[in-house]
């Protein structure tokens, strides 16, 4: 169902793919918006081994949640900050694409696990954490990829 990565030596293991998930912060949601258009959303996102799912939260209103609801498909794309060679111009960086179906958390305390989770990915600040649940998350949607497909890869962008 899913095609194979055409440059596939530059084909990183699964493994890496998942620590990449793991450890960088931020990736691009892409979702068909409206009339058909792809939609883009910078996200930040925890990647959880326990269970294999990416999660997201945000506003529970808008245009994100109005596709999602309309067509589950999703890709979500992560890179990292990439590398140089000594004394090379050109960067190394490496991606994950990832395909899968996002639906909506709907049990409060699952948010608030995932709520927290994606904090402390961010700070060690309990303090903060804290007063975050106890203030904004009435106001926030959880969000969950069920990953079906993932690759990524090294490019030399030179």
């Amino acid at each position: 169902m899913f095609r194979k990565m055409r440059r596939f030596k530059q084909q990183i293991s699964e493994e890496e793919c998942f620590s990449l998930l793991k450890n960088e912060k931020r990736g691009v949601l892409s979702i068909i918006g409206d009339e058909g258009y792809p939609y883009g959303i910078p996200m930040n996102h925890y990647y959880s081994e326990k269970d294999g799912k990416i999660y997201f939260h945000g506003a529970k209103q808008g245009h994100k949640i109005d596709s999602i609801r309309k067509n589950n498909k999703v890709c979500y794309t992560v890179f990292d900050k990439g590398y140089r060679k000594e004394n090379e111009w050109s960067l190394n960086v490496k991606s994950v694409v990832v395909f899968g179906r996002i639906s909506l958390v709907e049990n409060a305390e699952k948010a608030k696990k995932i709520c927290s989770d994606l904090c402390r990915k961010f700070t060690d600040d309990e303090e903060y954490l804290k007063y975050e649940i106890e203030n904004s998350l009435k106001n926030v949607q959880c969000l969950e990829i069920e990953i079906e497909h993932i690759t990524g890869k090294l490019v030399n962008e030179s």
